[in-house]
């Protein structure tokens, strides 16, 4: 069934993560069943959102981007989050042994890919792009992202508790350097003509 772990991920977490550990899954199931469609929610509600309200920071009327530079954004950022997923899953495969877990590629991008849940979900708020209101809740789901992480990473692993936490606190530090990463290339972007054209 498709997004039958989400709930469960967000009322209780620990025997969540043990149906996930459970249940065979694949990579492409895995994206079909889960990635594709809770990926889609910030990339299409940013659309919506930059596209008939507009972002408003401060005093002064919102800014709304043209069709054709949102469709652009949120094609790129869709595009964006499915690839971060699966390097996640990846810089987890290949940390995985340090920390004494044997544990396939399929499961590494299973814990990459349900941890993220959390932020997908938030990322509806763009429908209305109020930047004091995203800030916000985007900040409490990160730290229940960071909570599911700690949560799941012993579970889904099967390593004790203790190297969980230190394994954990080595993949935050992966995936706040690939978000510092992102940013730089965005602003680069940004900088060389990449900026997208208001709504005339």
């Amino acid at each position: 069934m498709i997004l039958n772990h989400v709930w469960g991920l967000l009322s209780h977490p620990d025997k969540e993560w043990e149906a996930i550990r459970a249940e065979p899954c694949t990579i492409g199931n895995c994206y079909l069943r889960h990635v594709l469609v809770l990926a889609a929610l910030p990339a299409v509600s940013a659309f919506i959102g930059t596209t008939q309200v507009g972002w408003q920071i401060g005093v002064g009327s919102a800014v709304k981007l043209s069709f054709p530079s949102a469709l652009m954004i949120g094609a790129v950022f869709y595009v964006a989050i499915l690839v971060a997923v699966v390097m996640m899953g990846e810089f987890i495969h290949w940390m995985a042994r340090t920390y004494g877990a044997e544990a396939p590629i399929e499961r590494c991008v299973v814990l990459s890919a349900y941890t993220a849940t959390p932020l997908f979900l938030a990322g509806v708020l763009a429908l209305y792009p109020l930047l004091w209101l995203n800030m916000l809740i985007g900040l409490l789901a990160l730290a229940y992202t960071v909570y599911l992480l700690y949560v799941g990473v012993p579970i889904v692993m099967r390593i004790p508790k203790e190297q969980g936490h230190m394994f954990s606190s080595s993949i935050l530090t992966v995936g706040m350097v690939m978000l510092v990463g992102l940013l730089a290339i965005t602003v680069i972007l940004w900088s060389s003509g990449g900026a997208p054209g208001p709504a005339s």
